[in-house]
């Protein structure tokens, strides 16, 4: 899979708050692809971003689960630095079926929307 496969999940994406560019992407040997990127944890909408990609993602409902997986990764922090330069977060595919973008459809249709406007992310405590 080319990275022209990725591009409108990448655009989507890049549009979504306290998201960082740039946007890594790739696939293994078998053919499942991932997607990697930085979350501002500085900004007031990082908590509320994870929260709503953890629910699409690993979670949508009981019955209806995407082949999805999204999760935090770091090299160590003792030899490199803290979760500002150094904490990004992946999305992988667990079915060779499930396109960069389909995913990016069922974002669209779960996220606020316009995923871009602040003012429909629910920053409630």
């Amino acid at each position: 899979m080319d990275e022209r496969a990725f591009k409108s999940l990448i655009d989507y994406l890049e549009k979504v708050p306290a998201i960082n560019s740039p946007i890594a992407t790739g696939t293994d040997e078998e053919g499942f692809w991932w997607i990697k990127f930085q979350i501002d944890v500085e900004s007031k909408y990082a908590w509320n971003v994870v929260q709503e990609l953890g629910c699409v993602l690993n979670y949508i409902s009981i019955n209806e689960r995407l082949p999805t997986v999204f999760y935090p990764v770091s090299p160590a922090p003792y030899l490199n630095g803290g979760p500002t330069e150094f904490l990004s977060w992946v999305i992988e595919t667990k079915d060779k079926e499930f396109k960069p973008g389909t995913l990016k459809k069922w974002l669209e249709g779960r996220l606020p929307n316009p995923v871009h406007d602040l003012e429909q992310w629910n920053l409630a405590e």
